[in-house]
Formats: structure tokens, sequence, C-alpha cells
């Protein structure tokens, strides 16, 4: 670990590094990473190189390893849903893990180093954002509207489940104050920019995705999303 990058600068090209080896392997390299995903297969992970490159593989045995590791076994769903949803769940979990290492490697940083790293990476649209073709927003989200952002994900009013916008160091600033008195509908969980959360569409609660049962992908799919209690309402 004595050469692990440990500037923000040397961190944020690390970073890059790896974005652009799994971008490649989820865009331009697709058929060969699609077919390398066999579901017959072991438990298999996609990385991201530094240089650059990507490697579809089993992780690492040693524990803990020596990074964090990506999503585990993501050739399993590859033939359980439609490709471009399975891409798009794969581009999610690479975000996480690619946020994960920079991080990881930014352990030692100060508040304000974390946040000017954190402030690189959100100015690159993320894996999401590129293999689905959506471009980020730059409008501040507002709590008071069904266009209010929550998690790597949001759902705008008309139900289109979009990516979170960019956030400049004063937006930062007065989010953390909405997002402080958030909580899920579900479990009454406090709001975690790690999770993934969804929006009803219909009384503007925020739920936990994993407490509703939605993925990402999908999200994708739901026009309109109705929470468990306004459905039980019959709204």
């Amino acid at each position: 670990m004595a050469s692990s990058p440990r500037a923000v600068e040397e961190i944020f090209k690390d970073y890059n590094g790896r974005r652009a080896g799994v971008v490649r392997a989820l865009t331009h390299n697709v058929d060969e990473f699609y077919g390398l995903c066999d579901p017959e297969k072991d438990n298999l992970c996609l990385y991201g190189h530094p240089n650059e490159t990507w490697e579809v593989t089993l992780p690492a045995e040693e524990v803990p390893p020596e990074l964090p590791e990506p999503a585990l076994g993501i050739n399993f769903a590859r033939d359980g849903m439609q490709r471009k949803d399975w891409l798009s769940l794969v581009a999610v979990h690479s975000d996480s893990w690619l946020l994960s290492v920079a991080f990881y490697f930014g352990a030692r940083l100060n508040r304000n180093e974390r946040k000017r790293l954190f402030s690189l990476i959100n100015d690159q649209p993320t894996v999401f954002e590129v293999v689905t073709e959506r471009k980020p927003i730059k409008d501040k989200p507002t709590m008071g509207s069904g266009s209010k952002s929550k998690g790597s994900l949001k759902r705008s009013s008309d139900g289109q489940v979009k990516t979170n916008p960019r956030l400049t160091d004063e937006i930062y600033e007065d989010d953390e104050d909405e997002q402080s008195e958030t909580f899920c509908g579900s479990c009454g969980g406090n709001y975690n920019a790690d999770e993934f959360w969804i929006g009803c569409d219909i009384c503007e609660r925020w739920y936990h995705g994993k407490c509703v049962k939605i993925t990402p992908a999908k999200a994708e799919s739901i026009k309109q999303y109705k929470c468990p209690s306004c459905v039980k309402k019959g709204r």
C-alpha cells in the first residue's frame, strides 16, 4: 500500500483511469464483456484498472482485500433481465465501487480535501449516465416537489428516472440541512447518500429502495411510482 495514491490529484487520476476502463467494458467492448459474464461461471466481478483497462475475474481471496471489492456475481443476473437493464445495474454498482476505492485512498484526507475530491469526481458523468446516455441535471433540486433528489438516482414528476444533479459548494451546504430532515417512509431511517432511494409520485414520501423492494434497474421501467401505502389506499 506504500505506492497507493494519497494526494487529491493522484486519487482523482486513479479514479479516472478505473472509470475509463469500466466505461469501455460497458460501451465500446460491451459484446466482449457480455460474453465473459457467463452465468455458468463462478462469482465474477468487473474491475477497472488505473491504466484505463478492465477485467472480469474472480474476487480477491485474501480477507480483508487490499482494496474494496466490486459487486460480486454480476454474471448470475445476466440472462435473467433485459440486456440494457443488466448493464445499467452493473453501471450503478460500478459507480459505487469507484467511489469506495477513491475514498478508501482518501481516508487520510482532511475535510476540505475530501470535499474537493468529491467535487472533482462529481463533475464527471457517472458510469450509469454514460451507459444509459443520460446527461447530468444542473438544476438545484427542491424538496417540495416530485423532482427532488435522493441517492444515486431520482424520480421526476413525469416518472422518469434521472441522475443526481451536480452539487456546487453552496448547494452542497444547503442540501445538508434539507437531507437531514428526510426519513424513509417505511423504516423511518435517516437519508443516506450512499443508498438508493425512490420517491412516491403520489404522496411524495421517500423510501429506501431495499425497503420497498425496488432496484435502480427496476425503477427505470416504472413510469409512475406508487408507494405501498398509496397502493393500499387506492390512490
